[in-house]
């Protein structure tokens, strides 16, 4: 889940200014946490606490402002009505990172991640896009390969991951649906060396850089192990306290892990 929040911060510069370049400045002075990481906290603390997406992703989202939700999301989030609107954008991937590090079989993380994306994201796309990302994460943490990630992530969703990296990135473009971005997510993880090349590789792809950078992220915390502790430091000091304290929590209850932060 740390993975998919430093993501998002790397990424937060990028989204409306792209780049191409790999070696890219990881951090500026403006780079900051986004709707990325106020509703992967939301979901996360709906798993710690057993409380109701709706009402849970609503009252992040109305205690944090301004850090750049969708149009759609936004009148959700800001109307009395707790139905869904049928989206297919990357919104529901964005933020399902905790569920694939908090439960322990295939079948538990497919069904609380389209739990987590229907709420808003009721669109079939929408849903596959959760849980192809909550999936691959969950894989990774049990000691997947790549090899093996991308076979059942194609086989389940049906995603066509054997592009490779290079041949996309050149004309890749802004895209913020499921299926114009989870994908490329995704084969920016299979195609890097480590955590910081997954997330250099995702934000150049030059598309929603800040959400494919926090999707990214996830699959490959989960499949590298470690992250540099600069990259943490930086991000922590850029959370408000109770981010902060949402993730200890997360980590010693679903992974078991006292987190110095």
């Amino acid at each position: 889940m740390l993975g998919a929040i430093i993501g998002d911060v790397i990424g937060s510069v990028y989204e409306f200014n792209s780049t191409k370049v790999l070696d890219f400045p990881l951090f500026a002075a403006g780079s900051r946490f986004t709707d990325d990481t106020v509703l992967t906290i939301a979901v996360a603390s709906c798993l710690l606490d057993g409380k109701e997406y709706t009402k849970t992703l609503k009252d992040f989202t109305l205690r944090y402002p301004h850090r750049g939700y969708g149009s759609r999301y936004f009148d959700w989030a800001h109307s009395e009505s707790n139905q869904p609107y049928y989206s297919f954008g990357n919104g529901s991937a964005m933020r399902v990172s905790p569920v694939g590090f908090a439960f322990s079989t295939c079948k538990a993380v497919l069904a609380e991640a389209k739990k987590s994306a229907s709420v808003t994201h009721n669109h079939s796309e929408g849903i596959k896009g959760a849980q192809a990302t909550a999936l691959a994460i969950f894989l990774a943490c049990q000691g997947a390969s790549k090899f093996e990630i991308k076979a059942q992530i194609e086989s389940d969703f049906g995603y066509n991951l054997q592009r490779m990296y290079l041949d996309i990135q050149p004309e890749y473009s802004f895209n913020e649906t499921c299926q114009g971005s989870v994908p490329e997510a995704i084969i920016s993880f299979l195609a890097s060396q480590d955590y910081e090349d997954a997330i250099r590789k995702a934000v150049a792809l030059g598309g929603d850089a800040d959400t494919q950078a926090c999707i990214a992220g996830g699959i490959a915390e989960a499949f590298y192990k470690e992250i540099p502790a600069e990259l943490v430091t930086q991000t922590i000091d850029r959370l408000p306290p109770e981010f902060v304290e949402i993730i200890k929590r997360f980590y010693f209850k679903f992974l078991g892990r006292k987190l110095n932060l």
